[in-house]
């Protein structure tokens, strides 16, 4: 009988020590997806409201710069002969019309000559930049409307409407080159070769946001997908701008969240998830984690949520210009603030 005690209270305790690590472990897991994907304050769930006179103005420039990039210009690579060449030329000139000075990074591609374009913005207190950056070029076969048109003509926009803003951080708005296969994540990446050059001249960037893909924008139930592990925790309607950083970046994803909704009335998620996880590290801020810089993407999820990604029929036709341009509105204060505080 003691024996037969003994052997239940040593199973017992067994039982409980199991129990006692796959509660920790559940805690843990708890406590790390809260950590990834918990943002300040709620979603905006209410009803938009109709474009005020400036907003309008940006959705028409928005819709001037999609359409000569995708149209004009069309397809955007090396392969396809002076089409990168056309587009930095577009480029330069409405950063020259609105007051800028265009700085160019030019580099060797296979024995052509490639560009990253840079307006700054100068600030009034020390070395701390904010980098604001998009990708010009498309994956061949495609005209690039939604990825990354949308983002250059966000970054345009938004180069106008700060050009008359008296910043305390510098403000860098950059066109990088060669963001799309076969140059992602190698050294010919455009956004690489410029965050490599800021790391040796020793800038601090305090915040690094790219915009990419942001155009596109749907109601439908079930018009949302995600990468495993974070459907369940997310809506299911492509209806909201995602803000996308990895752990490193999660002050910043968190802040940047915060700031835009707290005056953007614009539904919103965020979620600082690891770089290796599918779409968290596909596009240029990857560039910058690579040197260590925080840095975060601005999108409407690609693949996950735009049925016309890479393909032939990424065109104007399936932007929404008037959501598009209330983004391009919430970012504009958003950098004001980042670029402001001490």
């Amino acid at each position: 009988m003691l024996e037969q005690a003994t052997n239940a209270a040593g199973s017992n305790w067994k039982l409980w020590l199991v129990l006692a690590i796959l509660v920790c472990g559940l805690l843990a897991i708890l406590i790390w997806v809260l950590r990834m994907t918990q943002m300040p304050l709620k979603s905006y769930a209410g009803e938009l409201a109709p474009l005020s006179a400036e907003q309008k103005e940006t959705s028409a420039r928005l819709s001037q710069h999609i359409r000569y990039l995708s149209e004009t210009i069309g397809e955007r690579n090396l392969p396809r002969a002076g089409s990168l060449d056309a587009a930095a030329g577009y480029i330069r000139k409405t950063l020259q019309q609105a007051g800028y000075t265009v700085a160019e990074q030019t580099y060797s591609v296979q024995s052509h000559s490639v560009s990253n374009l840079e307006a700054k913005l100068a600030g009034s207190g020390g070395r701390e930049t904010i980098v604001v950056g998009a990708h010009y070029d498309s994956v061949p076969g495609s005209p690039g409307a939604n990825d990354n048109a949308s983002g250059v003509a966000a970054v345009l926009e938004l180069a106008r409407l700060l050009a008359g803003f008296k910043p305390r951080r510098t403000i860098r708005f950059v066109l990088f080159v060669n963001e799309e296969p076969p140059y992602f994540q190698t050294g010919e990446m455009g956004s690489l070769v410029y965050a490599r050059q800021l790391r040796r001249e020793q800038i601090r960037v305090s915040a690094m946001i790219s915009l990419e893909t942001i155009g596109y924008y749907s109601d439908a139930p079930g018009s949302q997908k995600y990468p495993p592990l974070l459907g369940k925790l997310y809506p299911d309607r492509g209806n909201f701008i995602g803000f996308v950083g990895n752990p490193a970046s999660r002050a910043l994803v968190r802040e940047i969240v915060r700031r835009f909704r707290e005056t953007a009335k614009f539904p919103s998620e965020g979620v600082a998830a690891p770089g290796d996880w599918p779409g968290i590290g596909w596009s240029d801020q990857w560039s910058f984690w690579q040197e260590e810089y925080p840095a975060i993407m601005i999108t409407d999820t690609a693949l996950f949520r735009y049925p016309y990604y890479h393909t032939p029929h990424d065109t104007i036709g399936w932007i929404d210009l008037e959501r598009m341009a209330r983004v391009v509105d919430g970012v504009r204060r958003v950098v004001e603030s980042l670029a402001t505080e001490e």
